[in-house]
């Protein structure tokens, strides 16, 4: 399962942008041809997570489609794999644009917890 080794990527991110704050959540956005499963690597998040600023928080997961371009007749399409001949022409000089990144979007902090019997006066 080599999401367990992404999702120890994606928390050394989430924890440099968290810099110490409690973490809710957080979103990933990852390529098709990476071959991630959604629910796995939120799953491995989970149990890498466990005792650190993001205990507990979820993870979502938005997977992308590669882009692929032939470069015999220009025409794009998407994929959720490396497509060898173009759909259009059939031609095999195809480029890829995409589907192979993994970029964490945002994270979602815990709010400060009020204190009851705390608020400040007025």
């Amino acid at each position: 399962m080599h999401e367990l080794g992404i999702a120890g990527a994606v928390l050394r991110a989430v924890e440099r942008r968290a810099a110490g704050r409690r973490v809710r959540r957080a979103r990933v956005r990852a390529g098709a041809l990476l071959h991630i499963s959604g629910p796995a690597l939120n799953q491995a998040f989970i149990a890498v997570s466990d005792g650190t600023v993001a205990d507990g928080a979820h993870l979502d997961v938005v997977i992308e489609p590669a882009r692929i371009a032939c470069r015999s007749c220009g025409r794009t399409a998407t994929s959720d794999r490396m497509l060898a001949v173009c759909p259009g022409c059939g031609g095999t000089r195809m480029d890829l644009q995409g589907g192979d990144g993994l970029v964490l979007e945002a994270v979602q902090f815990a709010e400060a917890e009020r204190r009851v019997g705390h608020e400040p006066s007025t």
